[in-house]
C-alpha cells in the first residue's frame, strides 16, 4: 500500500469512527498496519487506534498501540513524532492509574527539543502532567501544571484544550470543596464548546455536562445534577464510550444516595463498579467503593461499611492517591466512634491527619483544613492555595507557604 493510499485509507477510518462504525473504522487502521510500509502514514494510524482505543476504555490495547508508535517514531528519526509517541505513553499510563509513570513520561516530552510543532503540544502534556498530579493528591504540582496548559492553550488559541482544562480544573476545584469554581470552569468548557465546537466530537460535550453534573450534585442542586448527568450519558451511550457511562453511573448513584434512595443508589455503584472493573480505572473502583459505604454508614450497617471501605483502602494505597485515604480515614474514624472503640479510633485521627500534612490540604493562614466543606479557595502565582476570606483579611503579598519552606534547613 502506497503513501497515497494509506492516506486515504485513514480518512475513510476517520469518517467511519466519526459516524459511530467504531469496528469497522479499526477494521481499516488494521489493514493500513498490515499492508503499508510508509512509516509516516504507519505512525498516524497507531494515533488513531490510541484514541479510539482510549475512548473505549481500552486501556491495555491503547498501550500497546502507543509503544509501537515510538518504534515507529524512532525509525522516522523526527523529534515531534517522538514528543507525539511520548505524550500516548504518558495518556495511557493516565488511562490505567500509572500516575508515576505519566508524570516521568510527561517531563520525557517537555524535556525535548522539538520543532514549532512540538512546543504546540506542550500544553496537552502539561495537562496529562496536571491529571497525574491530581490522582496522587498534589495538589499544588496539579493546578501549576494546569495553568501551564491554559497558558499554552490560550496562547496557541486552542479551544478544543482549553476545554478539556476546564473540565479537569472543575475537578481539582471539586475534589478540593471549592464547589463554585467547580461549576464555572465546567460552565466555562461548555461556553466554548457552544460557541466553537460545530465541528468537534460530541464527547467535549459530554464531558463538560458531566463534570457540570458532579459540581452540581455536591452544591445540592440535584434536579440540574441530573439533568447534566443524563445529556452526558445519552452522548456516552450514542459513542460507545464506556469509561464516561461509568462515570455517569457513580454519579446518579451518588445522585440518588444524596436524595436517601439508596435501594436504587445501589444498583447503579454495581454497575459502575462493574465497567471500572473491565477497563481498569482503579480510582474510579475507589470512589465507587466509598459511596458504597457511605451507603452501609447511612443504613446503620458498620461491619459491611469497614469490610468496603479495608477494599478501598488497599486500591488507594496502591494508586498513592492520598485523598482517598483521608476520606476513608475521615470515615472510619466516625464509624469507631460511634463503636466506641477508642484504640481503632485514635489510629485512623492520627492516619487522617498525616494525609491532610502531606497533601498539604491546609490554609498556610488559618491553619485549618481545605476540603473539610465547601469554601471559597484563591490560588497565588505559586499555585499555593488558601482562603480566599483569609488572603483578604492579611492582604499578604507573599506566599507564607513558599516563606516557610524557603526557611527550612537544608542537608548536604
Amino acid at each position: 500500500m502506497g503513501q497515497d493510499q494509506a492516506k486515504q485509507q485513514i480518512e475513510k477510518g476517520l469518517q467511519l469512527y466519526q459516524s459511530n462504525q467504531t469496528e469497522k473504522a479499526l477494521q481499516v487502521w488494521m489493514r493500513i498496519l498490515d499492508k503499508s510500509s510508509d512509516l509516516v502514514g504507519r505512525f498516524r494510524v497507531l494515533g488513531c487506534l490510541v484514541t479510539a482505543h482510549s475512548e473505549m476504555g481500552r486501556y491495555k490495547d491503547m498501550l500497546k498501540f502507543a509503544v509501537v508508535q515510538i518504534d515507529t517514531a524512532r525509525e522516522l528519526g523526527d523529534a515531534d513524532y517522538l514528543m507525539e509517541s511520548y505524550l500516548n505513553l504518558a495518556r495511557s499510563h493516565e488511562k490505567l492509574c500509572e500516575f508515576q509513570k505519566t508524570v516521568s513520561y510527561c517531563k520525557t516530552c517537555l524535556n525535548m527539543q522539538g520543532t514549532r510543532v512540538g512546543q504546540q503540544l506542550n500544553g496537552q502534556v502539561s495537562l496529562s502532567m496536571g491529571n497525574a498530579f491530581l490522582g496522587l493528591s498534589l495538589f499544588q504540582k496539579a493546578l501549576e501544571s494546569f495553568e501551564k496548559a491554559l497558558r499554552y492553550a490560550h496562547n496557541n488559541d486552542d479551544k478544543m484544550l482549553e476545554c478539556r482544562v476546564c473540565c479537569s480544573l472543575g475537578s481539582f476545584y471539586s475534589q478540593v470543596k471549592d464547589y463554585e469554581k467547580a461549576l464555572f470552569f465546567p460552565c466555562k468548557a461548555a461556553e466554548l464548546v457552544n460557541d466553537y465546537g460545530k465541528g468537534w466530537s460530541l464527547k467535549y460535550r459530554a464531558m463538560s455536562q458531566y463534570h457540570m453534573a458532579v459540581a452540581y450534585r455536591k452544591l445540592g442542586h440535584l434536579g440540574d445534577s441530573m439533568e447534566c448527568c443524563e445529556e452526558s450519558m445519552k452522548i456516552a451511550l450514542q459513542h460507545g464510550d464506556r469509561p464516561l457511562q461509568a462515570l455517569c453511573l457513580l454519579c446518579f448513584a451518588d445522585i440518588h444516595r444524596s436524595r436517601r434512595d439508596l435501594e436504587t443508589a445501589f444498583p447503579r455503584y454495581d454497575s459502575a463498579m462493574s465497567i471500572m472493573t473491565e477497563i481498569g480505572n482503579r480510582l474510579g473502583q475507589v470512589q465507587v467503593l466509598l459511596g458504597v459505604a457511605k451507603c452501609w454508614v447511612t443504613k446503620k450497617e458498620p461491619e459491611k461499611a469497614l469490610e468496603v471501605i479495608e477494599k478501598a483502602q488497599d486500591l488507594a494505597e496502591g494508586l498513592g492517591n492520598k485523598l482517598s485515604l483521608l476520606k476513608l480515614h475521615c470515615l472510619s474514624e466516625g464509624i469507631y466512634r460511634s463503636k466506641g472503640q477508642q484504640r481503632e479510633l485514635r489510629a485512623h485521627v492520627v492516619r487522617f491527619h498525616e494525609c491532610v500534612e502531606e497533601t498539604e490540604l491546609y490554609c498556610g493562614l488559618c491553619g485549618e483544613s481545605i476540603g473539610e466543606r465547601n469554601n471559597r479557595l484563591q490560588a497565588l502565582p505559586c499555585s499555593h492555595f488558601f482562603h480566599l476570606r483569609c488572603l483578604q483579611n492579611n492582604g499578604t503579598r507573599s506566599c507564607p507557604n513558599c516563606r516557610r519552606s524557603s526557611m527550612k534547613p537544608g542537608f548536604v
